[in-house]
């Protein structure tokens, strides 16, 4: 089953150029089925580019999602058109009265700042105290995850030596839960941030459990208990150009960057970088929908 899209959204032409099934609403008023509800809360400064990635991760399952875009109203965007925004997005008090089946909390390039010195922090707190009776499961990814684990568990973000950038492997924990179910002992996943959440603080809390986790980057996969929350660390949904484009606009900043690890053939940024990730990706993002979004969440909220 496809993705249930806004008509037009620009996303839409570029993954049909990569054979992913997407629909517009226009042709899902015709079928008599009952898609699941997603909301992505869109929090990155390129989210034409996010949309896209993120659609793709959702449309490799037999279930049809219907996806709404959201974003902070507080927070303009400078690198996304006004008018895409005004057409395809959702502020959260057009949608704080409804239910949905998932949620997806993108990362933001505001790691560096104390959580109450976002901008947009007390809305994002809205909407995270909204999820836990408004939302079936809620991915979050990045400084989404880091947030969210600060908002519902009190655990913090230490900055790291050095930005954590490239491709890592990373060992799974713990089997029993289906949200890494086929996955390989070592898989591989993208990183890109200055902060981190130390694995020892998020094996001491009771009420979370520690998936999945890299000796060069720490914690990547963590589960609430209840199976409600989902904190991802890494960037799966990463396309195969996105660490080449943050580099080489890191370089062009004049930030002494390091050449991205395990990404590059021989680390050489001349050549084209070497894809190890999509079939994990897939699996993460089928997984989520399938164990703890469409087999938990009620057929009429």
């Amino acid at each position: 089953m496809p993705i249930n899209v806004p008509s037009n959204l620009p996303a839409i032409e570029e993954l049909k150029k990569e054979n992913i099934f997407i629909m517009e609403e226009s042709r899902a008023l015709h079928q008599d089925i009952r898609p699941l509800r997603v909301a992505l809360l869109n929090l990155m400064p390129q989210k034409m580019v996010t949309e896209t990635d993120l659609l793709r991760a959702l449309a490799n399952t037999p279930l049809q999602v219907k996806l709404d875009l959201l974003y902070m109203d507080e927070h303009e965007s400078k690198n996304t058109p006004r008018e895409h925004m005004e057409v395809f997005y959702k502020t959260f008090d057009q949608i704080r009265h409804q239910k949905y089946d998932g949620l997806i909390i993108t990362g933001a390039p505001v790691e560096l700042l104390e959580f109450e010195e976002v901008d947009y922090w007390d809305s994002l707190c809205e909407v995270l105290e909204w999820s836990k009776t408004n939302v079936s499961s809620t991915m979050h990814i990045c400084w989404g995850a880091q947030a969210g684990l600060y908002y519902h568990y009190g655990i913090k973000k230490y900055p790291l030596p050095a930005k954590a950038f490239g491709i890592f492997d990373h060992q799974i924990t713990d089997r029993k839960h289906p949200l890494v179910r086929g996955f390989d002992d070592l898989f591989p996943a993208p990183h890109s941030r200055y902060t981190e959440n130390r694995l020892e603080d998020i094996r001491k809390h009771p009420d979370l459990i520690p998936l999945a986790w890299s000796p060069q980057v720490g914690s990547n996969i963590v589960l609430s208990k209840d199976n409600r929350q989902i904190f991802i660390s890494g960037h799966l949904e990463y396309n195969p150009l996105t660490l080449k484009n943050e580099f080489e606009r890191d370089r062009d900043k004049g930030l002494d960057t390091a050449v991205p690890a395990n990404y590059f053939p021989g680390d050489d940024p001349a050549k084209d970088p070497i894809i190890r990730w999509r079939a994990h990706s897939s699996l993460l993002f089928s997984n989520w929908l399938n164990y703890y979004v469409y087999q938990v969440t009620p057929f009429d909220w």
